[in-house]
């Protein structure tokens, strides 16, 4: 039975990825943030050698993205030296890591989908540490997977969709940015897709390197919203009658996001066999699964 060691186990990918490869078959441990913290070297070390996983999918991450800004140390702890320390375990123990990172890495001044092999250019310390982290995974282990997504959404936990959803059912105007362009990305797809990938890559199958997944098509974030939006009002008497779109100058924020970071994910395709679906699919399941 191939055994799977899920890092940030309670977070909207993590809980994600335990369901699924338990879904699967696999043996299963999955770690939350307070159970272990990928920041502590020694820590990490005696997680992965004492449970001795076939892979380790790291979903541990700092996140708050204006937050970074001016707690810093933190999150490359977390994003960069954490990574690291993954890596280096893995290493030493033969296990394959999967390794989440972000279309923040890039500056977004392009206008066609970023491929993996684009330069990086982060704008703020969360898109910067979470490159450090990547980094430092490909120094330390040749076994590993780096996989970009873009927009994580889920019906739980603290994210864009929750937001929305929260605040169509407060207000009946809603101001969203209209200028920030990016793929949207059900958790649930990408762990399923994160795991199918594992299992490839412990047949050999897989090629290492860093790959990019997001659910197909793109939008602004003001499209994101104004679907999320409409599909809500479909199955509830919301109070919601108009998302108002707004420049990104109109919500100053401590971290500048890229205008533009949708990610293309023909490589995974090719490697993998699997193409995502449109993200207005998913968000219609997501929907679904809504408290």
């Amino acid at each position: 039975m191939r055994r799977l060691l899920v890092t940030g186990a309670a977070g909207l990918v993590g809980s994600e990825a335990v369901a699924a490869a338990s879904g699967l078959g696999w043996d299963v441990i999955g770690l939350s943030r307070t159970q272990l913290d990928v920041g502590d070297r020694a820590a990490v070390q005696a997680a992965v050698s004492g449970t001795g996983p076939d892979v380790v999918l790291n979903a541990a991450a700092y996140t708050q993205v204006d937050a970074a800004e001016s707690d810093a140390e933190a999150a490359r702890r977390t994003n960069a030296e954490g990574a690291g320390w993954l890596a280096e375990a893995c290493a030493d123990d033969g296990a394959v890591l999967v390794h989440i990172s972000t279309d923040y890495v890039f500056d977004g001044r392009t206008r066609r989908p970023y491929r993996p092999d684009d330069s990086a250019h982060p704008l703020g310390v969360y898109g910067r540490t979470k490159w450090e982290g990547e980094q430092a995974v490909r120094g330390r282990l040749g076994r590993h997977l780096i996989v970009r997504a873009s927009w994580i959404f889920a019906p739980h936990g603290r994210n864009f969709l929750r937001t929305i959803v929260r605040l169509a059912r407060e207000r009946e105007v809603i101001q969203v940015v209209e200028d920030q362009y990016g793929s949207p990305t059900l958790a649930a797809d990408l762990a399923r897709a994160l795991i199918s990938a594992a299992a490839l890559a412990l047949t050999g199958a897989g090629t290492p390197g860093t790959y990019h997944f997001c659910n197909a098509g793109e939008t602004s974030r003001h499209g994101f919203a104004s679907a999320i939006v409409e599909g809500l009002a479909a199955r509830e008497d919301i109070p919601c009658r108009r998302v108002v779109p707004v420049s990104t100058g109109a919500y100053p924020t401590p971290a500048p996001r890229p205008a533009y970071s949708v990610l293309d994910t023909a490589s995974w395709a090719e490697t993998f066999g699997t193409r995502p679906r449109p993200w207005q699919e998913a968000l219609a399941e997501a929907l679904c699964r809504l408290s």
